[in-house]
């Protein structure tokens, strides 16, 4: 059976990226001091803001996450932020990303803070993995193509357990190019859903009943 661990390891080998000693798992300081790199000019990409980070990394340990779901790695910015509260709650993340030089570069970042022993990156279409993964799930990120928000959130939504959360990214920056997935977060009874914004994009929290 191919495992998450072997398609990591060859994602990596095929990047160049595997390395001696790239393994050692840093410490949450550590990692914390590793991001902002992620952030410099040139490699920013989509990524969330550190106090959406911070936010994402608390709300798992609160709802003590085991299975996450991100749909959009990007270079992996989110997954570590994710990774450091599933570290905390013995848990995995699946991460979607379909660019592959995105996907690459995530992979690379998993493996140099030493987080990739919980991590299954993947490299795909989400809405086309979306289905082959099994569920439960207990937490859900949502940072990809925002017309395509709603139908993310159709497809999680029958993989997730009652207490579990579905959270979503630019809910207030890019609100009119996913006013659907919106109006139906905020009437839909299968969720209870809140609004935050620990940074300026907003994020929303839909925990299910």
């Amino acid at each position: 059976m191919i495992t998450w661990r072997w398609r990591v390891a060859v994602g990596m080998l095929a990047a160049g990226l595997a390395s001696p000693g790239a393994d050692r798992a840093m410490t949450d300081t550590e990692i914390e001091a590793y991001l902002p790199r992620l952030l410099t000019p040139g490699n920013r990409y989509w990524n969330i803001e550190p106090a959406e980070g911070a936010f994402l990394r608390d709300l798992i340990r609160e709802v003590g996450a085991k299975r996450a779901l991100e749909i959009g790695t990007s270079t992996g910015y989110s997954g570590i932020w994710i990774a450091l509260g599933l570290r905390r709650t013995g848990g995995q993340l699946i991460t979607l990303e379909i660019d592959r030089g995105r996907h690459d570069t995530a992979v690379s970042h998993f493996r140099a803070t030493g987080l990739a022993p919980i991590v299954d990156a993947r490299l795909g279409d989400a809405l086309a993995e979306i289905p082959k993964i099994e569920g439960p799930f207990d937490f859900v990120f949502i940072d990809a193509n925002k017309q395509d928000y709603l139908r993310y959130y159709e497809l999680v939504l029958p993989k997730m357990r009652k207490g579990g959360v579905i959270t979503a990214h630019n809910v207030k920056s890019h609100s009119d190019s996913m006013a659907d997935f919106l109006e139906r977060i905020r009437t839909d009874p299968a969720v209870k859903t809140e609004i935050v914004t620990p940074g300026r994009q907003g994020i929303s929290v839909s925990r299910v009943r």
